[in-house]
């Protein structure tokens, strides 16, 4: 069974014949069904039927790759400010809908310390700014601890944001409280003789 390149079929014929016509077209003669009977073949651009699979392969690579799980990873001596920059890492991740795995590193001596390094996770668990949801609590692994976090889909993402009108409505409000604070301390000041 041939089919031409616009889908049309062109019937049962010999190898010979097909490749005729697949020739005066400048196509190729592919079989697309060689286990059918009669096995199917079809005149096509080759070239371009590879590279449109190659394509399409990769486009499903990359919606795969979409909910990959991603690690960061702190240690047991890291400081405020590596801890932020990780949170905020960590926070980009779960935005983008990936799972995260969080690991806290003991090293040596540190490993006698685990119980301490198990609630250093669990504060850095409360510095990610977008709502999540821990798949399992904190576990020991050979490393030191380890647990496992994905976004909280039923929790909306969106940051409040405050609107400058309500920003100079809080500002003015604080500095007449000032004023208030100034004129009492002022009136129960005692008189010098």
């Amino acid at each position: 069974m041939v089919i031409d390149d616009q889908g049309k079929q062109l019937g049962v014929m010999s190898v010979s014949d097909a490749l005729k016509i697949a020739h005066e077209a400048d196509l190729d003669l592919v079989e697309v069904g060689p286990t059918a009977q009669p096995p199917i073949a079809k005149i096509m651009d080759y070239g371009k039927y590879i590279y449109q699979k190659e394509k399409q392969e990769k486009q499903s690579k990359t919606k795969h790759r979409e909910h990959e799980t991603k690690t960061v990873r702190v240690g047991f001596k890291t400081g405020e400010h590596d801890l932020n920059v990780k949170a905020k890492k960590a926070d980009e991740f779960l935005a983008e809908g990936n799972n995260v795995k969080l690991e806290l590193t003991l090293r040596g001596r540190e490993k006698a310390l685990a119980h301490l390094g198990k609630d250093k996770l669990i504060a850095f668990l409360k510095r990610l700014t977008i709502p999540h949801i821990t798949q399992a609590p904190p576990q020991r692994g050979p490393y030191g601890w380890v647990v496992m976090v994905q976004r909280d889909k039923k929790v909306s993402t969106k940051p409040k944001h405050v609107t400058q009108s309500e920003n100079e409505k809080s500002a003015s409000e604080a500095h007449q409280d000032n004023g208030k604070q100034k004129d009492s301390e002022t009136a129960t000041a005692p008189e010098s003789l």
